[in-house]
């Protein structure tokens, strides 16, 4: 369920911002220039320049004539855009003292996800966030879950195999059932299952809220919150009671599901039973309260996070492929030659596969899914090649811009996997790492995301080719939000082997289950 952030909030603001005849000039505590940016309309500062739903390209045209770091304002929000992975590794990487604290959004508070990994300031809470991330996600950690994740894979194709029409269920499916089982060691229902549901609908509102340019207009105008939800443009409030319903029920019931099956005594390896169990978190969480939330919290954030992009990243890979097919064919090839046709793909045969890689790699860069990484913001005052950054500005990296940097990215509209193979035919350095942020915020589950994208596309590949359907050529339109994705669209799954069907695909799986 999308949220319905009202545009008539937006003009209701601007008739208030007329009303007050404000002008403020912004002055700092230092003697330097801010960054270069487009200059602000007193009191509204940039907004009027902003595509509301693109910001990442407005952005991108900023720091095509302004460059690389650029100082921006909506309302009385502060935000400085980086453009370029030089100054991300710079500001977020070598000084991640200063830049590692994340903004404090009002609409964030008023949706109840404040308790949530990627709205908490960088602190004490933080950190053990990220610890716990870190004794499960770790990059050594992680290859304990790739068996069950591969065999996930495998089930998708399957069904892919049986039912092709409802492709996009089966995907929402396996994104779910990997994160779900890696998480809390819960093996999904194919259909319906409660704990997905009340995710997938706090997911969705969760992503159409966390922007610091919608934040803005509330912290703004906080008397906007005291208004009734029937007032012109507030009609917001009515789904922030819907969000923080779905987003109580998304940490509640897993959480409780795996106390129960440590009970029982059937609880199977998970970051929450083995944190549980690591930090003797008793039954009714009266032990340690604030140990027993932070794992709650943290991996409701995991499963959030990671089941909506690896969804919005296989989704975008389906239309590449689609519009792409002799990137296809190589691809094909490739497996035909390592893998053959008496099995699937298993990670073994990762090394031996790097055109494959180099098609995630591009999928992630071609379309980035968080064309702007959630704001960060600076904890004190600095100075950055001769300019003044401010504290409590919000610092967002534009992961858009950065993909179509044209020296390192030729053409960058193009699907081209072969930018990351070098003349010696093996992957180049680029692992397109920017792609999950930077320093210390950087997703702490990328190896788990990496292996549920490497697994699912090898599996695809293995037994379709993905086409166009037939008939008149569909646009493709995208949904826009804190990441981006298609809206569902048509295309076929054909099994490119001569003899595959249901029950010969069954064999395979069995043969390459062992």
């Amino acid at each position: 369920m999308p949220i319905a952030f009202d545009t008539n909030l937006g003009g209701l603001v601007g008739v208030i911002c007329l009303a007050l005849l404000v002008s403020r000039i912004r002055k700092t505590s230092s003697s330097l220039p801010l960054p270069p940016g487009p200059p602000p309309i007193p009191f509204l500062g940039n907004v009027i320049g902003l595509k509301p739903d693109t910001v990442w390209l407005s952005y991108t045209e900023w720091a095509a004539k302004y460059g690389e770091i650029i100082y921006t304002t909506a309302l009385n929000q502060r935000i400085l855009v980086i453009s370029s992975e030089r100054v991300a590794h710079d500001l977020f990487g070598k000084r991640s003292s200063i830049y590692s604290d994340r903004l404090q959004m009002a609409l964030v508070e008023v949706f109840g996800l404040d308790i949530l990994t990627s709205s908490i300031p960088y602190g004490p809470l933080w950190r053990t966030h990220r610890r716990l991330y870190h004794q499960v996600f770790q990059e050594r950690s992680a290859l304990r879950y790739r068996p069950q994740q591969l065999q996930k894979a495998y089930n998708m194709v399957e069904q892919f195999m049986g039912d092709p029409e409802h492709y996009l269920d089966h995907l929402q499916t396996y994104a779910a059932a990997v994160v779900m089982s890696v998480v809390y060691g819960y093996d999904i229902q194919p259909t319906n299952d409660p704990l997905v549901h009340a995710a997938k609908i706090a997911t969705g509102m969760i992503t159409e809220v966390a922007t610091a340019e919608k934040s803005a207009i509330i912290s703004a105008f906080p008397f906007l919150l005291k208004l009734p939800a029937w007032f012109p443009g507030m009609s917001f409030l009515n789904d922030s009671v819907i969000c923080r319903k779905y987003t109580d029920e998304m940490l509640d019931l897993p959480y409780e599901y795996v106390k129960k099956s440590l009970a029982e005594g059937v609880a199977k390896p998970s970051m929450v039973s083995d944190a549980l169990q690591r930090y003797k978190i008793d039954s009714d969480d009266k032990q340690n309260p604030e140990m027993a939330m932070a794992i709650k919290s943290s991996s409701g954030t995991a499963y959030a996070a990671a089941s909506d992009t690896t969804n919005a990243t296989i989704l975008v890979f389906f239309l590449a492929m689609m519009q792409n097919p002799e990137i296809q064919a190589r691809a094909h090839a490739e497996l035909d030659r390592v893998v053959g046709d008496e099995r699937l793909p298993a990670f073994e045969d990762r090394e031996a596969l790097p055109y494959i890689d180099a098609l995630i790699r591009e999928t992630r860069r071609w379309r980035p899914i968080t064309p702007i990484g959630v704001p960060h913001a600076t904890v004190e005052d600095d100075v950055y090649e001769g300019y003044y950054i401010p504290k409590g500005v919000a610092v967002v990296s534009n992961l858009w811009a950065i993909s179509r940097n044209e020296t390192k990215y030729p053409f960058p509209e193009t699907f081209r996997p072969e930018r990351f193979i070098g003349p010696d035919g093996k992957l180049t350095d680029d692992t397109v790492q920017w792609s999950f942020g930077f320093g210390r915020r950087i997703c702490p589950g990328r190896h788990i995301a990496d292996a549920a994208l490497w697994g699912a596309i090898a599996s695809v590949l293995a037994v379709f080719r993905i086409e166009k359907p037939d008939g008149p050529e569909e646009e493709i339109k995208w949904k826009h939000g804190l990441t981006i994705r298609p809206l569902p669209f048509k295309c076929k799954f054909v099994p490119r082997k001569d003899g595959m069907n249901p029950a010969k695909l069954r064999s395979l799986i069995e043969i390459s289950a062992h």
